[in-house]
């Protein structure tokens, strides 16, 4: 064998063995430390790149299910504040069957009823106009209605109340022009109706036609208030997002209101949720108006018409239940996107993890080989510089 001393092949052999093996145990050691698999790109560029994706979508995710959250909260501090109202209400009808048993009750009893009725409306505005969550009014009919069409007060001694059929179109929706208008045809009221139940009569068909083109329903709502002296009535168009309306008569004109686009009420809560990753995954609520007026038990009189009371006070009862359903069934949707969320944050982090962790027993396993080559390598390397050393024999 030829024996040099400028080149120790053998030993450098060794070295670079040596070299791999530590730096394998350098990687497998970071791996086990951190848990991570991936630790830097150069780990696995595409791995990274995959999981850094699915990372935006678990994240995103875990933030809507809070925000679900978020809704039900809301929901059930209204339904909390409309539960009170019922009670108000019921009790507003026992006065008012109380006052209609005229064969016992003298104008004083009846009297009394009324300032207690009197009372009773003063806490329903109370309730409508401070029930909030956070700063944002919930019962004011601000909730949710970010867009509106404001009508201009009608005398109803110049304009008589319309409660025939009434017919308009409805052009734009969510900012997006519609290319066959939505035709709202209504089924009137009837005569006698008051401007609420002109209101509902509308509502009903909006409704309808929004569903039937295949939106949800609650996209625009009419609503009417009635000045506190009964001198008129205001109606109004509102919803979560941009709406036009236009007239194929003059049945908006005769509500006092203008046909053309919506205009942002910048007081208003907008009632949007986003309860998904993406741009666009949102769940939009609604909360009408609750009050003395907007439940029209403001204009109710015990002492002179206490039958009309109770009819009236029957349809106000029906308005707020309909009202706590709709929010019930809200507080269900939200339960059910939670569910459904959690579910793909689960399947999503588990994907995550299979790129991007340490399986642990692997790497050890790894870690185990590159110690042992470590410690064999040392010895060899150490054996391959002691080897040059038997030259020194020869010159002996």
């Amino acid at each position: 064998m030829g024996l040099r001393i400028n080149q120790n092949i053998a030993a450098m052999n060794a070295y670079r063995n040596l070299s791999i093996t530590d730096g394998q145990m350098s990687k497998s050691l970071e791996k086990l430390s951190s848990g991570y698999r991936i630790n830097r790109a150069a780990d696995d560029a595409a791995g990274l790149s995959i999981s850094e994706g699915l990372r935006s979508q678990i994240g995103g995710l875990k933030v809507a299910v809070r925000n679900s959250q978020d809704g039900i909260s809301v929901a059930q501090t209204a339904e909390g504040a409309l539960n009170e109202v019922t009670s108000i209400l019921q009790r507003m009808r026992d006065l008012s069957v109380q006052a209609a048993n005229g064969g016992s009750n003298d104008a004083e009893a009846k009297s009394a009823a009324q300032k207690e009725f009197s009372q009773l409306n003063d806490e329903l505005d109370r309730i409508g106009n401070t029930t909030s969550f956070g700063k944002s009014k919930l019962l004011d009919g601000s909730f949710g209605k970010a867009q509106e069409l404001n009508g201009t007060k009608t005398d109803p001694g110049t304009n008589a109340l319309p409660t025939g059929n009434l017919t308009f179109d409805i052009t734009d929706l969510n900012g997006t022009t519609l290319a066959t208008p939505i035709t709202v045809t209504t089924t009137g009221p009837g005569a006698g109706a008051s401007a609420k139940d002109v209101a509902d009569s509308i509502n009903t068909a909006v409704k309808s036609a929004l569903k039937t083109a295949g939106y949800t329903g609650d996209e625009v709502q009419a609503s009417a208030v009635v000045a506190d002296d009964g001198s008129g009535y205001t109606f109004k168009f509102a919803g979560p997002k941009d709406f036009t309306l236009a007239d194929t008569g003059t049945d908006l004109a005769s509500l006092g209101v203008t046909a053309g686009a919506s205009t942002t009420n910048a007081a208003a809560n907008s009632g949007q949720f986003q309860v998904g990753a993406n741009s666009g995954e949102t769940l939009n609520i609604t909360i009408n108006k609750i009050g003395a007026n907007a439940l029209g038990t403001d204009i109710l009189d015990l002492t002179s018409d206490p039958q009309a009371a109770m009819n009236a006070l029957d349809t106000a009862i029906q308005t707020v239940s309909d009202q706590r359903a709709t929010l019930g069934a809200y507080q269900n949707r939200f339960e059910h996107t939670i569910n459904n969320l959690n579910v793909s944050v689960e399947n999503l982090s588990a994907s995550e993890s299979r790129i991007r962790d340490t399986d642990m027993a692997q790497e050890m396993v790894g870690f185990t080989r590159n110690q042992i080559l470590t410690q064999a390598g040392t010895s060899m390397l150490s054996q391959a510089n002691q080897a040059s050393q038997n030259v020194l024999s020869l010159l002996r």
